[in-house]
């Protein structure tokens, strides 16, 4: 019997920013984004988009597409790094908003019986819940679980992650019944605990905050989407975390090589060119090749053989990350899916071709894992149209990009969407104070 993922789907916020619109803002040489590190749009939420929204839209999609019964699912588990709450997971905000889409079809609270949580570990918390959800279909072959990745990734304006910023969702069916990809029950993980991006509740002086209430405590914590981070030794990290799994991979697979033998390399993608450029360190040292310096692995970077590597087996992953950006947990997904989509567009079969996954989340941790497509995987495929869904949506201007960032705007900037959208906050029950509420525009 084979495990693995049955069907997938996808949902990208409504609203785009041109990178080149950023750069010229922020005085940077457009191409130094767009040809260096693969940038063209940054995909962002509108006023009524949250985390919540975007998994939801990709977890109706995935039950309409693939006519799936809800009362078969048994668990949602999303992860994230976007929640909405400390305590209430984000998933059930994403579950409640479709079983009231879905109540027509089949009678109230659909996912009465399923089982719902959020598993957070920066932006490998879906990989998490991808392979817990693997487990349990293992153990119960016949029940299904639904993975969702669902984030949004926002950096403090004017910072050096800016233009890094993106989200959205992705959603998979987990089966016995693995018609797009089979997954194999060999994980190579690696994890240190380390400070390469981070967030945490900062804090500030009573007396710092003006109009403060009197019943407030002396220090307040306050918490923000915004990161602490830094990139260079972010990158380090990610580097040293998947060169450690992957190498725990091949000691408890005994393959020699195993990127050789592999179609697709999906990485987790902060930036589009990121997994390509990281890859060097492994290619390097599979092939005996050795560099001390940057200029040196530059030389390894640019090599005839490196590029060709490129081309055949990471460009392809790349191109829907450069339409949308850094979409945290969700963009391992993502670079499946856009492999996927291209190799179906250019009528290529990929039946029986093993795929490699190298997945990392700061703080920090990574898995290595592999999968083989199904026979089915066309039939799957041919219900995404994930680039020309990335054409349809609406292009902002700058001066909104700001404004939505600094939550200035209280109306929809798209004011035909349609789906889902955060409706109202309470603001003054004490007993729901904060409670969020969301409807369904057709």
């Amino acid at each position: 019997m084979t495990f693995g993922i049955e069907a997938a789907s996808y949902y990208a916020p409504s609203l785009y920013l041109e990178i080149k619109d950023l750069a010229e803002k922020r005085g940077i040489e457009p191409a130094k984004l767009e040809k260096g590190l693969g940038l063209h749009k940054m995909g962002f939420p509108d006023v009524h988009e949250d985390a919540a929204t975007f998994a939801a839209e990709a977890l109706l999609k995935l039950i309409k597409d693939y006519n799936i019964n809800p009362k078969e699912i048994s668990r949602i588990y999303l992860g994230t790094e976007s929640a909405l709450d400390a305590a209430k997971p984000t998933a059930s905000y994403a579950m409640q908003m479709v079983e009231k889409v879905l109540e027509p079809e089949f009678g109230a609270r659909c996912f009465k019986n399923c089982d719902v949580v959020d598993m957070t570990f920066a932006c490998i918390g879906a990989v998490d819940a991808l392979h817990n959800s693997l487990d349990f279909v293992r153990a119960n072959p016949d029940k299904k679980a639904v993975v969702i990745a669902s984030d949004y990734a926002k950096y403090e304006l004017v910072s050096s992650g800016e233009y890094t910023q993106g989200g959205g969702a992705v959603a998979v069916l987990v089966s016995s019944n693995p018609d797009l990809i089979e997954i194999e029950n060999d994980w190579g993980i690696a994890t240190e605990s380390v400070f390469d991006f981070f967030k945490p509740r900062r804090h500030f002086k009573k007396e710092d905050l003006s109009n403060s209430p009197e019943n407030y405590p002396n220090t307040i914590e306050i918490f923000t989407d915004e990161p602490v981070f830094d990139g260079q030794y972010s990158n380090q990290c990610y580097q040293d975390r998947i060169r450690e799994a992957y190498n725990h991979y091949k000691e408890i697979t005994g393959k020699n090589k195993p990127y050789e033998s592999w179609k697709y390399l999906i990485f987790h993608l902060p930036y589009a060119f990121h997994g390509k450029r990281v890859f060097t360190e492994i290619y390097s040292l599979e092939n005996g090749l050795s560099y001390e310096t940057p200029e040196e692995q530059k030389t390894v970077a640019k090599s005839e053989e490196y590029v060709q590597f490129i081309n055949d087996k990471i460009e392809k992953t790349q191109r829907a990350s450069s339409e949308i950006g850094n979409m945290y947990t969700a963009s391992i997904f993502m670079a499946l899916l856009s492999a996927l989509q291209t190799s179906f567009n250019e009528n290529e079969e990929l039946a029986g071709e093993e795929i490699g996954f190298l997945g990392y989340g700061s703080g920090s941790k990574s898995k290595v894992f592999a999968g083989k497509v199904s026979q089915n995987w066309k039939n799957v495929v041919a219900k995404w149209n994930l680039f020309e869904d990335l054409k349809n949506r609406t292009a902002i201007d700058f001066e909104t990009y700001e404004k939505l960032h600094r939550k200035q705007l209280e109306e929809s900037v798209n004011q035909n969407y349609k789906g889902f959208g955060l409706t109202s906050v309470e603001l003054e029950s004490p007993v729901l104070k904060g409670a969020r509420y969301y409807d369904y525009q057709k």
